[in-house]
């Protein structure tokens, strides 16, 4: 419901109390000047384009009109609340399902959680709220700066629109979403901002393509991963893990070599000298050298669905067991959403 909607239905609401209160005061005062008085304020305040319902005989109780007018003001204030939803507007616990993404704003260190069912905030009571009113299958999710986002996928049930969202854009920390291209076109399962670059994996044409202004794209290749990440020093270097093992890149993502080592599943490029990786069975494994030897860090026991690292420390989306967090470079893992 748009805002000029609700803006009639409060503009109907304010004429139905006032109809019914003008009822009251007939039967309070049986009619005398008291409530003409009151009527004739009404008849003064209320626009004359559109008539007044009629009003039921004096000295017979209007509760038909009070119950209606009660139950249009709950209608509109809820419809008002789903409007103009904020982060952390949900009162009560919520299921998140399928994530897909992990990400800590830098404007307040919050944590983010991408899912089938829309963007959730983790606070640090550690109850999921929803962000905004967006109900958007968000598949593709990263954070690019203070408050802004970009993700991609699919829109709610319901919503219309073509089934790939393409690109879109928050600048408001998840509230609002903007379309900013490929719409119809590209699902990413994969996103990245780096280097002033928008890096993304097209689950619909297995290509690897980037972006300087979020709107023109360049193909940079065509491959199968499931994840992959930009070296925070250097531009033109990348990871991608695939079914054949770990590849690298070194003029930006056109071709690819086998990098060697372990079975890496996921990403998380930190900083030079702070890599992270999650095998297929559950290792946490670090990085000094951009991923030419890896180390032993920690475990992760269960099926491990998304993986972020912030300031030294590592989230994990890890099935059946919820939103986990370590601070001791994987050795240690405490819940944070069960």
């Amino acid at each position: 419901m748009d805002g000029g909607t609700s803006i009639r239905l409060l503009s109907r609401l304010g004429k139905l109390v006032r109809g019914a209160q003008e009822s009251l005061g007939r039967i309070g005062n049986k009619g005398g000047t008291v409530g003409k008085a009151a009527r004739n304020k009404a008849a003064r305040s209320t626009p004359t384009a559109r008539r007044t319902p009629a009003r039921p005989p004096a000295g017979r109780a209007p509760w038909g009109w009070i119950g209606l007018a009660v139950a249009l003001a709950a209608t509109v204030a809820a419809v008002v609340l789903w409007r103009t939803g904020q982060p952390g507007d949900t009162s009560h616990p919520v299921a998140l399902t399928h994530v897909h993404g992990l990400g800590i704003n830098p404007a307040d260190g919050t944590l983010y959680v991408a899912t089938h069912d829309g963007l959730y905030q983790i606070p640090a009571d550690g109850q999921a709220r929803l962000v905004g009113s967006g109900r958007q299958d968000t598949m593709g999710f990263t954070i690019a700066g203070p408050n802004q986002f970009l993700a991609s996928g699919h829109p709610a049930p319901g919503q219309g629109g073509p089934p790939h969202l393409g690109l879109i854009e928050s600048g408001d920390g998840g509230v609002t979403w903007t379309t900013r291209s490929l719409a119809g076109t590209a699902d990413f399962h994969a996103l990245r901002f780096g280097h002033d670059t928008v890096y993304g994996y097209n689950s619909t044409t297995g290509q690897l393509i980037t972006s300087t202004d979020k709107v023109n794209w360049q193909t940079r290749a065509s491959l199968s991963l499931r994840d992959f990440d930009l070296s925070p020093t250097d531009p033109q270097t990348l990871l991608a893990t695939t079914q054949t093992g770990l590849q690298r890149s070194t003029d930006g993502g056109t071709t690819w070599v086998s990098a060697g080592g372990p079975p890496i599943l996921l990403l998380a490029w930190e900083t030079a000298d702070r890599l992270w990786g999650v095998t297929n069975f559950g290792d946490v494994l670090r990085s000094a050298d951009g991923g030419s030897s890896w180390t032993p860090s920690g475990k992760l026991s269960g099926q491990v669905a998304a993986f972020a690292a912030h300031d030294g420390t590592l989230y994990a989306s890890v099935h059946e067991r919820g939103i986990l967090r370590s601070t001791d470079h994987g050795s240690a893992w405490t819940t944070v959403y069960a």
